[in-house]
């Protein structure tokens, strides 16, 4: 199974794909879940721009990706609610043009608040950001976290979706929403700035 996860923002959009044989035949299943990254990045938009340009920038750069990696489920940050109202607002339109971009596709989508995906990174929801990239270097077995920082995050999300899918079907629990059949996207090009998980070495296993 890939799972697409994204961190969502107006600004920067980190996502992250991560890979795990979760959805292989239950014999194969154990309580280990083999998690491997395959890329991470950001997608970054000009401050100087209007926000519906922005918008649509960070639009293009999630469904380029799903254009390009057939994910077959999206992991995404519910809500978070800043003191700054702004901020919110911002965060939620950016939230709903990738959801949209991904209910286009017909990718499923799993939503997960931000303390519940440290909580299943490093088990503790009040966990630091530093903590959080530190179990993703020791869950994907890689000598330095994902980097720039927001992409960190876009892979933890991803991350906790297959912990979750996988929890879920060792409980005999269906794993995943009903796969909506997928339409080609056509996506613009964008600044993507991209983490090649190949290059990255890896800790012994």
């Amino acid at each position: 199974m890939l799972v697409l996860g994204i961190d969502p923002g107006t600004a920067t959009t980190g996502y992250g794909l991560v890979t795990s044989d979760v959805g292989g035949p239950p014999r194969r299943q154990t309580t280990a879940v083999p998690l491997r990254l395959v890329e991470c990045g950001v997608i970054r938009t000009r401050p100087r721009d209007p926000l519906h340009t922005r918008l649509l920038e960070v639009s293009n750069g999630v469904r380029d990706l799903i254009a390009r990696h057939r994910p077959d489920l999206l992991a995404v940050e519910d809500v978070f609610y800043s003191r700054n109202v702004q901020t919110t607002l911002a965060l939620g339109h950016a939230r709903g043009v990738i959801l949209l971009a991904a209910a286009e596709a017909g990718v499923p989508i799993a939503e997960f608040p931000p303390a519940e995906i440290k909580k299943a990174v490093v088990g503790s929801g009040n966990a630091s950001k530093e903590q959080v990239q530190y179990m993703l270097t020791q869950l994907l077995h890689l000598r330095a976290s994902p980097q720039p920082s927001d992409a960190s995050d876009g892979v933890a999300a991803a991350v906790t979706a297959l912990l979750t899918v996988h929890l879920r079907r060792l409980r005999g629990e269906e794993e995943v929403p009903k796969l909506v059949p997928k339409k080609a996207v056509a996506g613009a090009p964008t600044r993507v700035i991209e983490f090649p998980a190949p290059d990255v070495p890896r800790r012994p296993r």
